[in-house]
């Protein structure tokens, strides 16, 4: 009869020493397992705490969520003013370009 990895307890009556070894072993196994990921996790996390104090002098999530948009809208404000500021570039361009091409070209250097 197969098993399958599950740490339930088989369907089957009792079990012998070696089954029941066997499956302390691997639960065991799971908790070292989840033991090694849950301080991998929160080194992380302090890691990041750290890192998100020092850039942005806290690392509360609300207050992150709001620098964040704070942010955004104050890069949208920068976008925003040099898309005006290259507009204004173009149009003027453009009028000097017109100025120019409405003269015959009489005012421009000639080369000798």
């Amino acid at each position: 009869m197969a098993r399958s990895k599950s740490t339930a307890a088989p369907d089957a009556g009792e079990q012998t020493i070696e089954q029941l070894q066997k499956r302390f072993q691997q639960l065991n196994t799971q908790k070292i397992q989840a033991a090694t990921s849950l301080e991998h996790a929160t080194t992380q996390l302090d890691a990041l705490r750290k890192e998100a104090r020092d850039k942005y002098g806290t690392d509360d999530l609300t207050a992150l969520q709001e620098k964040l948009v704070a942010m955004q809208a104050e890069n949208e404000a920068k976008r925003q003013k040099y898309q005006g500021e290259l507009e204004a570039i173009e149009e003027a361009l453009k009028a000097v370009e017109t100025r120019f091409a409405g003269d015959d070209g009489t005012d421009a250097q000639e080369q000798p």
